[in-house]
């Protein structure tokens, strides 16, 4: 009896040991991946499913491997396995390597189809709808895409890459791309990207005022905006009241008694004066950006952290009094971060 009990538990032992024995190997291949070493981290993950046949965390990172040296064909093979083979499983992450490399493969209707089943099977997956976006982008929808990066964005408000999208695409509309670059950089002000963020946002700030060489200010305003800004009916993400108090805001830039500030400290003083507007105009007007992105303005202004969460967002200027308030104001910048952390987004 007991050597027919050996019998039965020795091959669950063997399976449980070469298990972990893979697990092991996928491990030493996701290192060797994010190190740029794609080959040998492929060499890992096959170490792996030798151990473990059809080994799903390693068929998911080999897929991402191959995606990334471009073998897209053998990284759509492994997909369609992955899906066929667990299709109760979490294989979310599947379903993004798929729509991408046929996105790179130039099958923008089959990477959309793919995406679009990963949303029905994964619909608060906020990646799903990025990565779908982006596939929109290339193909020139940018309307669709921007209403997918909503609603990544909504899914996960941290989400860096949404943010600089809506940021990006909606530089036309300056008010809403201002908004978003300043949300990117309140999580993010360290990079290249925080950078051309702030930057971004330094330009549309200015645009349209100038000061000419007898002094004298010039402020163009758009026709449009000043018409929109008169309607009772606001319409849907019309910010053209906002718009016209920063051109007004900026112009002040040039003013005698604001000619010794700082970068970060003329910036201050339009972010207090847009804020303002937004909560005045918070009840009567409608759309994503007013209702998803306003709020968080409104009440960061509120709550008395326009100064430090300015000096947050202007940190990639690298500008002295601007590291001096972070020196100096250590309490300040955690009390933002803290507020920041708790937002109850909607």
């Amino acid at each position: 009896m007991k050597r027919f009990l050996l019998l039965i538990l020795f091959p669950v032992f063997s399976f449980s040991q070469n298990k972990n024995e893979a697990e092991v190997k996928v491990n030493e291949g996701i290192i060797l991946h994010d190190e740029g070493k794609y080959n040998d981290a492929l060499d890992k993950y096959e170490e792996a499913l030798k151990l473990d046949k059809n080994n799903l965390i390693a068929i998911s990172e080999k897929a991402m491997t191959l995606e990334a040296l471009k073998k897209y064909d053998e990284a759509i093979e492994l997909c369609k396995l992955a899906i066929s083979i667990y299709p109760k499983e979490d294989i979310k992450t599947i379903y993004i390597t798929y729509g991408n490399s046929l996105d790179h493969s130039k099958r923008t209707k089959d990477a959309l189809k793919i995406y679009d089943e990963g949303i029905k099977k994964y619909p608060n997956y906020y990646q799903l709808y990025f990565n779908k976006a982006i596939t929109l982008v290339n193909d020139k929808q940018i309307e669709k895409s921007l209403e997918l990066f909503q609603k990544s964005a909504t899914l996960n408000p941290n989400h860096l890459g949404s943010l600089n999208a809506l940021a990006a695409l909606n530089r036309d509309k300056r008010i809403i791309s201002i908004l978003a670059s300043l949300r990117y950089l309140s999580i993010d002000n360290k990079t290249s990207r925080a950078k051309g963020n702030l930057n971004s946002v330094v330009d549309l700030m200015q645009k349209g005022v100038t000061q000419t060489d007898d002094k004298s200010i010039t402020l163009a305003i758009d026709p449009q905006a000043m018409e929109d800004a008169g309607k009772k009916k606001k319409g849907i993400n019309n910010f053209s009241t906002v718009d016209m108090v920063l051109s007004m805001t900026a112009a002040l830039d040039f003013d005698e008694k604001n000619k010794n500030k700082t970068q970060c400290q003329k910036a201050i003083d339009k972010f207090e004066s847009i804020f303002a507007v937004l909560k005045e105009g918070q009840k009567e007007n409608k759309g994503f950006y007013w209702e998803f992105l306003a709020p968080y303005f409104i009440e960061l202004k509120d709550k008395n952290l326009i100064e430090p969460f300015a000096n947050i967002v202007f940190l990639p200027s690298q500008a002295e009094d601007v590291k001096k308030y972070h020196q100096d104001n250590a309490n300040e910048i955690q009390r933002f971060y803290e507020w920041d952390k708790n937002y109850p987004w909607k």
